[in-house]
């Protein structure tokens, strides 16, 4: 991964454990073949592009909240 879209990366999500939890699902997806949603002139790995829309505002995240127990 490169350090300077890690970065950029952070600012967009500031925790780190949903950043890795974000990065890893899309990369997964890119590698099993999803188109990626941004272009690129060069060569980027799967994590690298996944890093990239992030920070191009491309994807979002949810966190799902815990069902309250009555």
């Amino acid at each position: 991964m490169r350090d300077d879209y890690l970065q950029e990366a952070q600012k967009v999500i500031t925790d780190p454990m949903i950043l890795i939890n974000v990065v890893s699902r899309r990369a997964k997806q890119l590698k099993s073949g999803y188109k990626p949603l941004i272009e690129s002139l060069e060569r980027l790995s799967a994590e690298d592009m996944a890093l990239r829309e992030i920070i191009e505002g491309k994807i979002t995240y949810q966190l799902d909240e815990a069902e309250e127990e009555v």
